[in-house]
């Protein structure tokens, strides 16, 4: 069991969205990326990636990666950036 604070590995990012028949290139290209973008997601804070993979995996970021938003509200799905970009 992962605890509340630990992000999520990137093998299970990967695993999670390869069982919904997704990867990371896709991903990108459908994002409008070049192929091998959300890869730097593993490295660095990249909140609109994180979006698109927690859209992806229909979670949110603070979820996947809770470190990264320890002392931030959670974004409703509504207000993120992928949602307001008509």
């Amino acid at each position: 069991m992962r605890e509340k604070s630990q992000d999520w590995h990137r093998a299970d990012i990967k695993s999670a969205l390869e069982k919904r028949g997704i990867t990371l290139r896709d991903l990108s290209r459908a994002a409008g990326l070049s192929p091998d973008s959300l890869r730097n997601v593993f490295t660095r804070s990249w909140p609109r990636a994180e979006q698109i993979i927690a859209n992806a995996l229909e979670t949110t970021p603070d979820v996947i990666w809770p470190t990264r938003y320890i002392n931030m509200p959670p974004v409703p799905a509504a207000e993120s950036p992928e949602n307001n970009e008509n």
